[in-house]
């Protein structure tokens, strides 16, 4: 049974306090399907690039055994394109270009033998299309996992929320956990949105780690404190792959296991932000991921 992942892929030119890049590639699908290809092995992808995405950049996606028969690639047409600078502080950013191009009308199109669909992670983009995917999906997947930003909170509420109603899992951030909600405690802001549709809520908390909340249950995971961040971009989706990945593997949906996966989701975005763009999640090793993952567990071991 297979995992698919639906989002951008794109390129992305990127400046921090650490330097700075030409077009890389980047995209929330393509840093999900990355991180979850360390744990799952059907994972296939649903997106839209234009010719300018070469086939060199897609081997990189196969070479990680990920299907990309529903990637698109519209000739004589651009790739979706973002470049952005980061602050001191690497928590905030300037976006400096976006240029939607091929995603500006993406429809999303599922191969026929992505129908044996178990785990669906929808990345941000458009409630609409994230609706559409599930639509043509001819049996519903075991585990739907939305992304999704203040964005369309703000232009898209009302598609957002009927969005809502259709998944188990709604990843976001503190800032928009309050905006959805619109409380200001997390803990109360949690309840209130889990009663517009998701099962369990994980809000992102940046560099100070991840909370995990279902009906009766907290979890909060921590962040691993890095002497140096070097680029913060697609952290949130190699996180999100790495928590679906994980799931995926074990098979068993239940608050343990989405604990485990939370932990495993932030050991990988980890590594993310050490090195530009992909480039440290493309060839990491299962020594490196497991070592990393007890560095994340001896950070709260404790006995009382």
């Amino acid at each position: 049974m297979s995992l698919i992942i639906i989002g951008s892929v794109a390129f992305d030119a990127i400046e921090t306090p650490f330097g700075k890049t030409d077009k890389i590639v980047g995209g929330a699908a393509t840093y999900a399907s990355l991180a979850a290809s360390y744990f799952y092995d059907q994972i296939k992808i649903v997106g839209v690039v234009g010719d300018d995405f070469l086939q060199s950049n897609i081997k990189v996606l196969n070479d990680h055994g990920i299907d990309t028969e529903g990637l698109q690639i519209k000739q004589g047409e651009k790739s979706f394109f973002w470049s952005g600078r980061y602050h001191n502080d690497m928590n905030s950013r300037d976006t400096l270009v976006t240029e939607l191009n091929v995603l500006g009308d993406f429809d999303p199109i599922i191969p026929e033998n992505y129908q044996d669909c178990e785990y669906l992670m929808l990345g941000n983009l458009t409630p609409k299309v994230q609706q559409t995917v599930i639509g043509r999906l001819k049996n519903r997947p075991k585990l739907i996992v939305l992304d999704t930003m203040n964005f369309w909170m703000d232009i898209a509420l009302e598609d957002l929320l009927e969005t809502l109603k259709m998944v188990d899992v709604l990843t976001i951030n503190d800032a928009e956990a309050r905006q959805l909600s619109g409380e200001y405690s997390l803990v109360k802001a949690a309840r209130k949105i889990l009663t517009m549709g998701p099962r369990y809520l994980i809000i992102k908390k940046g560099e100070h780690g991840a909370l995990l909340f279902d009906e009766q249950q907290i979890f909060s995971a921590p962040a691993l404190p890095l002497a140096e961040v070097f680029d913060p971009t697609g952290a949130g989706d190699t996180f999100a792959g790495g928590f679906i990945g994980y799931l995926a593997k074990v098979g068993t949906i239940n608050f343990n296991n989405m604990k485990n996966a939370l932990i495993y989701g932030s050991a990988l975005a980890s590594f993310c932000v050490e090195k530009f763009g992909t480039e440290k999640i493309v060839n990491l090793t299962k020594e490196e991921i497991d070592n990393r993952v007890r560095e994340f567990v001896s950070l709260s071991s404790f006995t009382i």
